[in-house]
């Protein structure tokens, strides 16, 4: 059985209204694929690899797009395609490792429009919403399954994310419309959610209320004003009420302090750690980044202290060439 919830072909959505009657067709063209090309060497190259491909959203007619931060990090090129197929090439213009947006500036017209700006913070769980990404007009009618907070294992935390579901597959700079046709938030995961009725496919979205108070800094320059958070460079999970350490960034600040896999976090300084919330609120109150974070860690079933000092991630990452 054909599944009626995807997207119609391009001809099918021309001038098309949804149930709350925007021009459906119209918003689908702010979307586009986006391709980017990293170098071997680069910081991120082993982890996220060196082709990314996904979506992004032109939210100022200039050619400004929105998308997910992970597919842009340390770009060297860039490459965008609307809706009808034209290829422009794109500049990697900042990175907002706090939210996860990125915005990437089209260096030919694309003379597409741009999707305003919704509220996320209006939106509810039980709203009927489009999850949309670029190319051949994929998109996929979904709802808000929930809005809690988030935390990612790469030392991420969102006070309150997004969840739609069904999951749509290409999610990745994917376009969250509310019932209004506006940008409520960019598409980051799939992850598979707990609840009442059991486990749910659904797409972790970036709600788009973290972007109005950084979007003019990171057009400016490329990141948001103020100082950087402080960055060890672990990766760690939640195990049966423990922080257990998967793994460390080579040369990375954990790593020169002698933190290792399999080592569970205890204490940040003189607090308790039981979660990734807990870990990661004491990390970032210590200080801005370069600050000396005493963390104990278990291992072999001692407790050990290590002082590590901390970085700006940022530091980390190649920037990206202006073409």
């Amino acid at each position: 059985m054909a599944d009626k919830s995807r997207g119609a072909a391009p001809a099918q959505t021309r001038g098309a209204r949804n149930e709350a009657g925007f021009d459906l067709a119209r918003a689908l063209e702010s979307i586009v694929s986006l391709q980017a090309m990293i170098p071997d060497d680069a910081f991120t190259a082993k982890v996220l690899g060196v082709k990314r491909a996904g979506s992004g959203v032109v939210i100022r007619e200039s050619g400004l797009i929105l998308t997910i931060g992970y597919l842009i990090t340390e770009a060297q090129e860039v490459w965008l395609t609307s809706a009808d197929g034209r290829v422009v090439p794109g500049h990697a213009l900042a990175l907002d490792t706090r939210s996860g947006f990125g915005l990437v500036q089209a260096l030919d017209r694309l003379d597409l429009p741009a999707m305003e700006i919704g509220s996320s913070s209006k939106s509810a769980p039980g709203d009927p919403v489009i999850v949309a990404a670029g190319g051949k007009r994929q998109f996929l009618r979904a709802t808000i399954a929930g809005k809690q907070e988030f935390a990612g294992y790469w030392e991420y935390f969102l006070d309150e994310a997004i969840f739609t579901a069904p999951a749509h597959p290409f999610w990745g700079g994917a376009a969250l419309i509310g019932a209004d046709g506006k940008l409520l938030g960019i598409g980051s995961l799939h992850v598979e959610r707990v609840t009442e009725e059991g486990p749910q496919d659904s797409n972790m979205i970036v709600p788009i209320d973290l972007l109005t108070p950084v979007l003019d800094a990171l057009v400016a320059r490329g990141r948001p004003d103020g100082p950087a958070r402080p960055w060890l460079g672990v990766y760690s999970a939640e195990s049966e009420g423990k922080i257990v350490v998967a793994e460390v960034a080579e040369n990375g600040p954990a790593a020169i302090a002698g933190m290792r896999r399999g080592d569970v976090i205890s204490a940040v300084r003189d607090a308790s750690i039981a979660s990734l919330r807990d870990f990661y609120a004491e990390m970032w109150k210590s200080g801005p980044a370069g600050v000396e974070i005493p963390i104990e860690v278990v291992r072999g079933g001692r407790g050990h202290w290590l002082r590590v000092k901390s970085a700006d991630r940022a530091s980390f990452l190649k920037k990206p060439r202006l073409h």
